[in-house]
């Protein structure tokens, strides 16, 4: 069959099952199982596809009709500036979390700062490596509770050249930072999707990790507890960013104060910046 006829005839399938973006998931599933370019594909069209191709490539198709996120079959994702890997062990990463590295890069502009930077919830590390190959002098510690995650983080820091400025270590929120550590910037994606909201959410995410998703309850609990420990982990005047959604974020505690909200393109409130204050 030829490849024109064979993206064809999935994004029909696709479309049916409901997929968001059928035609562009096609052509990404057909040049992972080719191994070719999106050049490639292009000057490919009329060219019969390998039946050990095909054979792939329905493999792939068959677990994206039963919406099965692309990245998990992909096995990457694109974030920031980068490919991560990702298993069903980490969320994907998302394009509105790109907006937390940029409240970073806003306030901390100097990108040669020796920075202490620490991100609670790594998951796949996305942004904990996007930071430290942002500040190239930047010390950046990676945590997460699950160690299947923490693993991934790891080669994704190997992949991208950075392991060497970056520590990992696994505990429940800022259990896993060293008591006598602190931090110029702490960043955390943490599950703030509530319990009711979960019963809404597209099919894809009934493959990702529930725990890092939903904290089981209003969505504030875990963004509350970073908040009200922030002071402890953080040096006076370091920043704490935070992204939330729907649930939005709770009171802002004494020993911080917030500068500022932030949204998406779509105008949607994605999280918020705070800073330690002064002793």
């Amino acid at each position: 069959m030829y490849a024109h006829s064979v993206l064809r005839q999935a994004a029909q399938q696709l479309e049916q099952a409901g997929v968001d973006a059928p035609r562009t998931d096609a052509e990404w599933m057909l040049m992972s199982a080719w191994g070719v370019s999106q050049t490639d594909l292009i000057i490919k069209a009329h060219d019969v596809v390998p039946a050990d191709v095909v054979a792939k490539f329905e493999a792939m198709l068959s677990r994206r009709i039963n919406r099965e996120p692309l990245a998990y079959i992909l096995g990457v994702k694109a974030f920031w500036k980068d490919e991560f890997v990702v298993t069903p062990a980490v969320l994907v990463p998302r394009p509105e979390t790109e907006h937390l590295i940029e409240m970073v890069l806003k306030h901390r502009s100097n990108r040669q700062e020796g920075l202490n930077i620490a991100d609670i919830g790594t998951g796949s590390g996305c942004i904990a490596i996007s930071l430290a190959r942002e500040y190239p002098n930047a010390l950046v510690m990676a945590c997460d509770i699950s160690d299947k995650a923490l693993a991934i983080a790891k080669v994704n820091a190997g992949n991208l050249g950075v392991t060497q400025r970056m520590t990992f270590l696994q505990g429940d929120l800022y259990q896993a930072l060293p008591v006598d550590r602190q931090f110029d910037v702490i960043v955390s994606n943490p599950p703030y999707v509530s319990q009711d909201e979960m019963h809404d959410l597209e099919a894809e995410l009934s493959f990702e990790p529930r725990f890092a998703l939903t904290d089981e309850a209003s969505g504030l609990t875990l963004l509350d507890k970073l908040l009200q420990g922030a002071h402890l982990y953080l040096k006076d005047g370091g920043l704490l960013v935070l992204e939330s959604g729907l649930s939005g974020m709770p009171n802002t505690p004494a020993t911080l104060e917030k500068l500022e909200d932030y949204y998406d393109l779509a105008g949607n409130f994605r999280g918020s910046v705070f800073r330690k204050k002064q002793a």
